[in-house]
């Protein structure tokens, strides 16, 4: 059976050893006040506790190990010369430090089990300069600032996470995907231009472009932590909400894989069974007992887009520009959020494959009471004839048992050909993990930046 392995609370016990000593706590906040003025840092509880959180609560798995204790301060800098300095002053005292941004961590990326320092770059936010196809911005800048600097110019980001309130830092040191990966694909398909990055001990930020910035995206600040960043942009254009219904799967499959073929691409496609369309609040475009598909797609398409529908037996239930954002939070993890409010005992895993629209049954049969939601995505990337690897991941929701049940409902999906990654642990992993800890041990060779979070070697 699949499982986490080390187990997660082993991580957690043997990273807690890590936390600093009372000495050395004590001397880091004494030569804080040379770094930042007072009200940039605080050792208050309540914010100490609020930002040694994250959605880690949507796994049952990963609420029953995750420590209770917060880290012991949090720093605001809003320069990348104050990041450096805290980052120095928390080497010279051997302090842990955890970075974190605003509305992309779900997995504990981004809770200190060594306690420390967490480093909040929401200040950080200046939205630096935007050129032809990129936009430069401070790690802070949330995408809500990102969109209205690139709308200014005629251009809009090329991809975004589903929170739109997110910061560029965290959506890279913690995301994916998002609305626009139909066309664009994952932060590692050429969405990054450049980051500059400092480690611990910083010294001064060094810049890397293309594919040098594989190894800081999506490793939740071990690797470095991200002061600036320069993504992708393209020409802006007007988009408008169409939510339709359908009375089976395979047809609304059908009409969802047209739309995925739109030209130019639709920002969002979203597809629910009826029994994940009644976890969310009462809505007209959303009929009860009926598969919702819900799309974000070019003005220009509109009339496309709603014979992809018809043509495949659905009822176009609304067409509105209104709706564009609140489609946003009915797509990718959200759509995990609003289950579980209405629906506790609820988990989930992020799946993809071909299975999923050819075998629904089948794969809902891997776990008890399995629903499943889809996105559309560009599963593969082909410079050439990009349309052709469009195509659909998303999550299964599933009562949540044990973890016992889950993993043997993982060890199922598998075997019917469901690439399954597991959201239940922080941990880093796949096929890049070697080049993370190469990576890690030059910018951080004291393991100070977010301990507990890449895998010992020996385990």
């Amino acid at each position: 059976m699949t499982v986490p392995t080390p187990p997660l609370a082993q991580v957690v016990q043997q990273t807690s050893r890590r936390a600093p000593g009372p000495a050395a706590l004590s001397a880091f906040l004494a030569d804080l006040p040379a770094v930042l003025p007072p009200d940039r840092y605080t050792t208050s509880l309540p914010a100490r506790t609020a930002a040694s959180r994250d959605y880690a609560h949507l796994s049952p798995v990963l609420t029953a190990v995750l420590p209770e204790h917060p880290a012991d301060v949090v720093a605001r800098p809003g320069t990348t010369d104050e990041l450096a300095a805290l980052l120095r002053l928390a080497h010279t005292h051997g302090v842990p430090v955890v970075p974190r941004g605003r509305g992309t961590g779900n997995y504990g990326q981004a809770v200190p089990l060594a306690g420390g320092l967490v480093v909040d770059l929401t200040r950080a936010d200046r939205v630096v300069e935007v050129g032809d196809g990129w936009v430069h911005a401070q790690a802070g800048a949330t995408f809500v600032a990102l969109e209205a600097a690139a709308r200014a110019t005629g251009q809009e980001i090329a991809m975004l996470p589903s929170t739109v309130g997110s910061t560029i830092g965290g959506f890279l040191a913690g995301g994916a995907g998002g609305l626009g990966s139909i066309e664009h694909g994952w932060l590692w398909d050429g969405f990054v231009h450049a980051l500059d990055v400092l480690g611990c001990p910083p010294r001064e930020p060094w810049r890397v472009t293309g594919a040098a910035c594989l190894p800081y995206l999506h490793a939740y600040g071990v690797t470095g932590v991200i002061a600036t960043a320069t993504v992708g942009l393209s020409p802006a254009r007007d988009w408008t909400a169409l939510l339709a219904s359908f009375p089976d799967w395979a047809p609304a499959v059908a009409a969802a894989r047209e739309l995925l073929h739109l030209d130019p691409a639709p920002r969002l496609v979203s597809l629910d069974e009826p029994a994940l369309v009644a976890t969310y609040p009462p809505d007209p475009a959303m009929p009860a007992g009926r598969h919702s598909l819900r799309a974000v797609v070019d003005a220009r398409t509109v009339d496309a887009a709603m014979r992809a529908v018809t043509g495949h037996g659905g009822h176009v239930e609304a067409v509105t520009p209104e709706a564009v954002g609140y489609l946003s939070t009915l797509s990718f993890n959200h759509v995990t959020l609003r289950a579980r409010k209405t629906r506790p005992d609820l988990c989930h895993l992020q799946v993809g494959g071909e299975p999923l629209t050819a075998e629904p049954d089948a794969v809902r049969a891997c776990l008890p009471g399995a629903m499943l939601h889809l996105d559309g995505l560009r599963t593969f990337l082909d410079p050439d004839e990009p349309a052709r690897g469009r195509g659909f991941g998303g999550l299964l929701l599933s009562e949540f048992r044990d973890a016992d049940t889950l993993y043997a409902g993982v060890e199922r999906l598998r075997a019917l050909g469901v690439h399954v990654v597991d959201p239940h642990t922080w941990l880093l992993g796949g096929p890049a993990l070697a080049t993370l800890r190469a990576s890690a041990v030059l910018a951080d060779p004291r393991g100070l930046l977010n301990p507990g979070k890449l895998p010992d070697p020996s385990s």
